[in-house]
C-alpha cells in the first residue's frame, strides 16, 4: 500500500498538533502566525478561479459576487445590499465588452445568459433586502454558475500548457471531465481538471475509462484527513501497463498561479516555495489528491485520495499537503456521502460523465 504522506510529514502534522493546542492556550501567541484572509473552500469557485482564462472584466464580477460568503454568514445585510449594486453596475460597465470578445456564434449565447443574469442580481438585491439567507444563497449558486459558464468560452483553443517530452507515453486530460462515483454509501460527483493536473487527470480518466476502479476498497481511512484507494487486488500496487507488463507512474504534477508551467517532480520544500497556494490546493472537503510512496513523488500509479478537509488541522496556506501531492479534481455533488465513507467501504464503480473526449493516450 501506498502512503501519500512521508513519516517526516506526519511529524510536521504532529507539530502543527501542538500548535493549535497552544492555540487554544495562549492565542495571542499563535495567532499572529496564522496566515490572514479567507480561504476560498467552495470547490465551485476553486475551478472557476483555475480556469485558464484572461477575461478580467468577466472575473471581476465573479470575485465580487463571491465575496459576499462571508457577508450572508456574518448577515451583514446592508453591505450585502452594497456588494450586490455593484455586482449591477459591473454588468452594465462591462457586458457590451465582454460580449464583442466572444465569437459570432456565441455572442447570442451570452446576451441571453447576462439577460438572465441581471435578472438575478435583481432578486439577489431583494433577497438582501428581506434577509432571506437560503434564497440569497440559492440564487447566488445560480448566477456564478452562469458566469462560470460564460468564461467557459474564454478558453483557449489549443491546450495552454507545456507538457515535458519525458511524459510523452503517458495519457492526458486536455481540458476538463465529469465523473460519478459510486461507492457502498451513495453517489458523489467530482470534477476532474485537466488544464491544471494534465497527466495526473489522464491517469485518472484512463483508468476509470478502464473499470479498473470497479469494487476496489477504501484501503486506507483516517479521520478529518483522509479516504484512500485505488490499491488493486493482488500483490500489486498500481497499475500494470498489459502491453509493456510494467506498472505506469505518474509524476508529481503542480501548478501555482504565478507560474507559467507546470512543476514535475518537485515538491514546494525542494522549490522554496514554503507558503505558496497551488492553482489546485487542498482547501476544501472532497479534494481529490495523486498518492506516491514514501520514498519518491514519481512513482504515483494509481491510488488517489479524497482529502477530508478540517479547518483547524489545515489552516490557509499552512496545511501538510499543498506542494507535495497532486490535486486534480474536487467533489461538487455528494458531500454527505462522503462524510459517511470508511475503510469498510466500497468503490463500486466511477463513470465517466462528460470530457472522455479530451483524454489523449499519448503525446
Amino acid at each position: 500500500m501506498q502512503n501519500f504522506l512521508s513519516n517526516q510529514n506526519k511529524h510536521y502534522l504532529l507539530v502543527i498538533l501542538i500548535l493549535l493546542q497552544l492555540f487554544f492556550l495562549k492565542p495571542t501567541k499563535v495567532f499572529a502566525d496564522l496566515p490572514t484572509g479567507n480561504a476560498v473552500k467552495d470547490p465551485n469557485a476553486i475551478l472557476r478561479n483555475a480556469l485558464p482564462i484572461k477575461q478580467v472584466e468577466l472575473q471581476e464580477i465573479q470575485h465580487t459576487l463571491e465575496d459576499t460568503s462571508d457577508l450572508v454568514r456574518g448577515g451583514r445585510w446592508p453591505a450585502l445590499s452594497k456588494n450586490v449594486t455593484k455586482c449591477q453596475s459591473l454588468l452594465k460597465k462591462y457586458k457590451s465588452r465582454i460580449v464583442k470578445e466572444l465569437s459570432i456564434e456565441k455572442q447570442k449565447i451570452a446576451e441571453e445568459t447576462f439577460f438572465e443574469l441581471k435578472n438575478d442580481f435583481d432578486n439577489l438585491l431583494n433577497e438582501a433586502k428581506l434577509k432571506d439567507k437560503y434564497s440569497f444563497i440559492a440564487t447566488r449558486k445560480l448566477a456564478l454558475d452562469k458566469i462560470g459558464g460564460i468564461e467557459e468560452y474564454f478558453l483557449p483553443k489549443e491546450f495552454p500548457h507545456t507538457i515535458p517530452s519525458e511524459f510523452d507515453n503517458l495519457p492526458r486530460l486536455l481540458g476538463r471531465a465529469r465523473v460519478n462515483i459510486k461507492t457502498s454509501k451513495g453517489d458523489m460527483q467530482a470534477i476532474i481538471d485537466g488544464f491544471n493536473a494534465p497527466l495526473t487527470a489522464g491517469a485518472f480518466i484512463d483508468l476509470s475509462s478502464k473499470n479498473f476502479y470497479n469494487n476496489l476498497p477504501i484501503n486506507r481511512a483516517e479521520e478529518f484527513f483522509v479516504l484512500q484507494t485505488g490499491d488493486p487486488i493482488g500483490d500489486e500496487i498500481g497499475y500494470v501497463d498489459p502491453e509493456t507488463n510494467m506498472e505506469r507512474n505518474v509524476p508529481l504534477e503542480i501548478r501555482i498561479p504565478s507560474e507559467n508551467e507546470t512543476f514535475y517532480n518537485e515538491t514546494f520544500e525542494e522549490l522554496g516555495l514554503y507558503t505558496e497556494t497551488p492553482t489546485l490546493p487542498f482547501a476544501t472537503l472532497g479534494t481529490l489528491g495523486w498518492s506516491h510512496s514514501n520514498t519518491a513523488v514519481n512513482d504515483g500509479s494509481s491510488q488517489f485520495f479524497f482529502f477530508l478537509y478540517e479547518a483547524e488541522l489545515n489552516p490557509a496556506g499552512r496545511n501538510l499537503i499543498d506542494g507535495r501531492n497532486a490535486a486534480f479534481g474536487y467533489v461538487v455533488e455528494g458531500f454527505e456521502v462522503l462524510e459517511e465513507l470508511t475503510k469498510d467501504d466500497t468503490i463500486i464503480s466511477i463513470d465517466v460523465l462528460n470530457g472522455i473526449d479530451k483524454l489523449k493516450l499519448n503525446a
